[in-house]
């Protein structure tokens, strides 16, 4: 259910608790604290408010806040947006060895920290996810329980953003795009085979295939509409049946048949473009825009 800014804007306090209180795990103390704010102009000032209350709220407060919260890749998430965002990245669908490594990781940072690990999973793949858990796991208490609050602040931003219509969205969602040009003809390589995997230990899962178009391009984006997960990629571009189609011999088996690249994200937000300008004997490729 969506709620628009205008309507909160109006609602008595219950309402307003009521609409998106569970928008900050099992706190709706904290969208009763923003309420006496309003109006808002935007939805991402709603968000800073909301923000602001828990930044304020004490050290007691706040330590509890996080405990409420499930264990990363636990065997029960507590909420159903808790459900949803680890099942988004696989979480509830993990090997044996996966399972019992998270399990291991999870016990080791709370027995450090105090509190759950926390980590806005749809904003990383699960490579990165145990990536952070390691590289977090050694930090100060401090720093950790200010990132903690970091990470929730940006799981409560993508909450929002689904459930608050209206004026000044946060901006949550990337967009990953290609674009082959084949420069032996010097036009666009229209009918190029791509495929775009997710780099997932040693192994590789393919996440989406299409065919680029008149232009080169594809006509929906490799990934859009949601946060670009932090990770390695590898695009791969089926440049040999190109060539060969067009009747140009490169060798057989032509010299390149199948070119990948491979790349990372790091910008959930960012736009990512990654084109490919190819003949049948050479490749290459930059971040475009």
């Amino acid at each position: 259910m969506t709620v628009s800014l205008g309507d909160l804007n109006r609602m008595d306090p219950a309402a307003f608790e009521a609409a998106i209180g569970d928008v900050f795990e099992l706190a709706p103390w904290v969208a009763a604290a923003a309420q006496a704010r309003r109006p808002f102009a935007t939805v991402t000032d709603l968000h800073a408010a909301m923000i602001d209350a828990v930044r304020v709220a004490p050290r007691d407060t706040q330590l509890a806040f996080l405990r409420n919260h499930p264990d990363l890749a636990g065997k029960a998430a507590v909420t159903d947006d808790s459900k949803r965002e680890q099942a988004s990245v696989g979480l509830d669908a993990l090997s044996a060895e996966e399972f019992a490594r998270f399990h291991h990781l999870n016990d080791a940072y709370k027995a450090k920290f105090g509190f759950p690990f926390m980590i806005c999973v749809r904003r990383h793949t699960r490579d990165s996810i145990l990536e952070q858990f390691e590289r977090r796991l050694p930090r100060d208490p401090a720093t950790e329980f200010a990132q903690a609050l970091q990470e929730v602040f940006y799981i409560t931003r993508l909450r929002l953003a689904a459930k608050v219509t209206g004026e000044g969205v946060p901006q949550v969602n990337g967009r990953l795009s290609t674009h082959v040009l084949d420069t032996h003809a010097g036009r666009p390589a229209v009918g190029v085979a791509v495929e775009l995997y997710e780099l997932a230990g040693e192994r590789y899962h393919r996440l989406t295939t299409a065919i680029t178009n008149g232009d080169g391009r594809t006509d929906q984006p490799l990934i859009g509409g949601r946060p670009l997960p932090i990770g390695g990629y590898e695009l791969r571009f089926a440049v040999g049946d190109h060539f060969r189609k067009k009747g140009i011999e490169a060798g057989d088996p032509p010299f390149l048949d199948i070119v990948p690249l491979r790349f990372s994200i790091a910008e959930p937000e960012g736009h990512y473009h990654v084109p490919l300008l190819c003949t049948p004997w050479s490749y290459s490729t930059y971040r475009g825009s």
